[in-house]
């Protein structure tokens, strides 16, 4: 099993920038493919980014492109995720996962292991 505890949500406005953490534990593994997602209530859990295992590879999805950056520090078993540039419609809960290498890394499903989440409040 792998756990993984996510860190840095908060209020901000508009604007301003967060850095959100996911450390892992237990049987970790520095092979897994990493990624964040996020939920705003009503709405399905949608992807963000993926970063491999060594951090060589990076996807996002075209609405955070240029504002949000995956990256990894395996040593301390950590994936981060740099936001600026944030909006209103960034408001959610932010999620990261643990998954195969095999996989896309862009759908839920790729994922086996998934946080607790975090909240991120982007006030306009």
């Amino acid at each position: 099993q792998v756990q993984l505890v996510e860190s840095g949500g908060g209020l901000v406005q508009a604007g301003g920038s967060l850095r959100l953490s996911c450390a892992a534990s237990g049987r970790t593994s520095n092979f897994y493919r990493m990624g964040w997602f996020r939920q705003a209530p009503g709405k399905e859990r949608e992807f963000i980014a993926t970063i491999n295992w060594n951090g060589g590879s990076t996807f996002y999805r075209d609405s955070v492109k240029g504002r949000f950056a995956i990256s990894r520090e395996n040593a301390v078993n950590t994936v981060y995720l740099q936001m600026s540039s944030l909006k209103p419609e960034d408001t959610a809960v932010y999620y990261c996962a643990a998954g195969e290498p095999l996989y896309s890394g862009t759908h839920p499903s790729d994922y086996a292991y998934w946080g607790q989440g975090t909240q991120v409040t982007v006030s306009s």
